[in-house]
């Protein structure tokens, strides 16, 4: 939902500068790689070990070059290894992220956030999976929901980052809600697949 709101305001930013990365020679996979293998080893690092804050930040900071990736193929043209990779990416990343929560989680006893995060990694890779299984399938109403990974990415590291900023309940509260939101957005795509079969065979 955040994607239809604010992608028209973030490329006027991301554009230009993806524009001068790829002059000055990186490719968008370049940028993709360097951003997964950043996120995914900050998350892993710090989370586990309690550095809450510090994975939040590291976290979020090599997410952002997502946003890079795809300002620079829009300068130098996708293509589709490029977007295979950059979805593949996305998924290692969120389940990296919340498995790190988890490991944390359950290295400090609570359970319950450890079973959160667990639902919301299942759930995150469900929601990609019915889109891209449902556009291959010619279904056209499998994308949207009331949050998609922008979303799940804030959610969770604002809980994080609270956390590691002395809010004790912080993460679980963020997680759950992120499990039930994420019920949601499931149930949604499925109807909107549903509704697009529908009216394929209507």
């Amino acid at each position: 939902m955040l994607n239809i709101f604010a992608r028209a305001s973030v490329s006027r930013v991301t554009d230009p500068i993806g524009a001068a990365l790829v002059r000055a020679g990186l490719t968008p996979n370049a940028m993709t790689l360097i951003g997964t293998a950043g996120a995914l080893g900050c998350a892993l690092v710090f989370f586990p070990a309690g550095m809450l804050l510090w994975g939040t930040f590291t976290v979020w900071g090599f997410v952002m070059l997502d946003l890079l990736d795809g300002a620079m193929a829009r300068a130098r043209g996708s293509t589709p290894f490029g977007a295979v990779l950059d979805a593949t990416c996305d998924r290692l990343v969120d389940g990296a992220l919340f498995g790190a929560i988890a490991w944390w989680a359950m290295a400090t006893g609570n359970e319950r956030i450890a079973v959160a995060a667990l639902i919301s990694l299942v759930l995150a890779q469900v929601i990609s999976y019915v889109k891209a299984r449902a556009e291959a399938s010619g279904f056209t109403s499998a994308d949207g929901g009331l949050i998609e990974r922008a979303e799940r990415l804030i959610i969770a590291l604002v809980g994080t980052g609270l956390q590691g900023l002395g809010v004790p309940v912080a993460v679980e509260v963020s997680q759950w809600l992120l499990a039930v939101l994420s019920v949601i957005t499931l149930v949604q795509r499925i109807v909107g697949v549903a509704r697009s079969a529908a009216e394929g065979h209507s």
